[in-house]
């Protein structure tokens, strides 16, 4: 007979982590992150100093740009390799990355949460073609940061003649995963959390290696009545860490709302959009979705497209999806993003990406730091900071047709319209468009051999993509095409014979 999961604190169940051991841990921005866990693996390691050398395993970015989340984590001797989705959130993490004191690896976010279920089975890894022809591919630098990562744990692999990636099955010995109630048995339900993320593959792939599976919950009942609510078996759970409501708010921008956890048939309100270059942008974006689409629509400039489409009645039009899981209702942003308000479906992330990688987003919607001649782009890196990739190569690389939005510059631009024409009030400090991109997050290259439909929308210019790289196909009334567009870019697009207004 099995022994139930052992009812402890945070502090001695964080204790049962060795050294050197690879510690998953689940969530997306602060909805499901341990919160409680973290914090204690922080202050076990400050007090006596393990344990030490640990690798990091995430899929989604986890933190508040400050102190929660992953920067719990950030301690030289503690870390000593990180393999995650995107670092932005936790730049405590970053810094240490960036000055060359831990391994660092950046991998798309679906891969990494699709791996965990490759590494619970104990199958040789993932061959997928996310990430080729990207920086993530061994062909440039395997996605490792910097000169101390050398392991590689990619590698390119031909089959039925077609180049793919195979990423590497990663053991994991320690899983930290958050729910809402665990019962007497160690069953875990989610009634109360955002997102369902990946806590099923976390702790199957700990338990299949031998490891540790500790989970956070807000209370602990006597049962759970209905057997499909369980998201994780207790024949899984090693530790049950009650919170009871402490460090164990629903994201890192909301205590507690229903909105993230129940369907509703009314229209979510959404406020008001003032003008600006973001509003200029978005509503040229939402004329590229169609009605009866499925959507995803990446956080930043992206988010004006649903406070436009609300405005304009055209928000039941189509379906909006989040990579975490929710489908259907509006994306929430901010420190909530990853949840959604009112979503019609929440099923799990590898699940999500699973459906994303085999085409079925007609359009997403997605921001970019940096584009060059060829359509390339970058989202990983800048102003000295590496964010990385998060979602953003798997929904690029897999949406039938893909809208970049972003402003032509970049840096405290101001724009006005008078008597329905542009004025670029204040010029942006930097250029987007230019000659050489950091990272090439996703190829345009290979997005034109696959077939897809690029454009790039900024608030005075669209382009698209074609064989000959980028062509300016529409500008904005009021706008001087050599003076406010090209003369702004680090390079000379094509120049489309049938240029049109671009509608404002």
């Amino acid at each position: 007979m099995r022994a139930p999961a052992i009812r402890t604190n945070a502090d001695e169940a964080i204790a049962a982590i060795p050294s050197g051991a690879t510690v998953a841990v689940g969530g997306f921005v602060g909805a499901g992150h341990p919160e409680m866990l973290t914090s204690a693996l922080e202050r076990r390691f400050l007090k006596n100093g393990t344990p030490r050398d640990l690798t990091l395993y995430y899929c989604a970015g986890q933190g508040d740009r400050a102190e929660r989340g992953l920067n719990h984590l950030a301690h030289e001797g503690l870390i000593r390799r990180v393999i995650g989705g995107h670092w932005n959130l936790a730049p405590k993490l970053g810094t240490l990355a960036l000055a060359n004191v831990i391994e660092a690896y950046n991998f798309p976010q679906g891969v990494l949460s699709v791996l965990l279920r490759e590494s619970a089975a104990k199958r040789p890894g993932l061959i997928t073609s996310i990430g080729l022809n990207t920086f993530i591919d061994p062909a440039m630098s395997g996605g490792r940061l910097n000169t101390r990562t050398t392991e590689p744990l990619v590698e390119r692999i031909e089959l039925d003649g077609k180049t793919w990636l195979r990423y590497k099955p990663v053991p994991i010995h320690a899983g930290l995963i958050r729910a809402t109630c665990a019962d007497a048995r160690g069953n875990l339900s989610m009634e109360n959390e955002g997102l369902i993320s990946e806590v099923l593959p976390i702790a199957q792939a700990a338990k299949n290696h031998g490891g540790i599976v500790i989970a956070q919950v807000e209370r602990i009942v006597d049962r759970i009545a209905d057997p499909k609510a369980v998201r994780v078996p207790g024949i899984l759970v090693d530790y049950v860490v009650e919170s009871g409501g402490v460090q164990h708010d629903q994201t890192f921008g909301e205590a507690f709302t229903r909105d993230f956890v129940e369907a509703n048939s009314g229209a979510f309100e959404l406020p008001a959009m003032p003008f600006s270059e973001r509003k200029i942008i978005g509503a040229r974006a939402l004329r590229e979705i169609r009605a009866g689409e499925i959507v995803n629509l990446g956080i930043g400039l992206p988010e004006s497209v649903a406070m436009v489409a609300a405005e304009t009645g055209r928000l039941a039009d189509f379906t909006l999806t989040v990579e975490s899981g929710p489908i259907g209702g509006v994306p929430a942003s901010g420190l909530s993003f990853g949840c959604s308000h009112f979503p019609e479906a929440i099923i799990d992330q590898p699940s999500q990406f699973d459906f994303y990688d085999g085409g079925g987003l007609d359009v997403a919607v997605l921001g970019a730091v940096e584009v060059d001649a060829e359509g390339s782009v970058n989202v990983a890196s800048f102003a000295g900071r590496f964010a990385g990739v998060g979602g953003f190569v798997n929904i690029a690389q897999c949406a039938q047709r893909l809208v970049f939005c972003l402003t032509l510059r970049a840096g405290e631009i101001e724009v006005a319209m008078e008597t329905g024409r542009l004025v670029i009030v204040k010029e942006g400090r930097h250029p987007k468009f230019v000659q050489k991109i950091q990272h090439v997050c996703f190829h345009g290259p290979s997005a034109l051999a696959r077939g897809q439909e690029v454009l790039y929308v900024t608030e005075r210019a669209v382009f698209r993509l074609t064989p000959a790289g980028l062509q300016l196909t529409e500008i904005a009334s009021g706008i001087d095409l050599q003076k406010q567009v090209l003369a702004q870019m680090g390079f000379a697009p094509q120049i489309s014979d049938a240029l049109k207004p671009m509608p404002l």
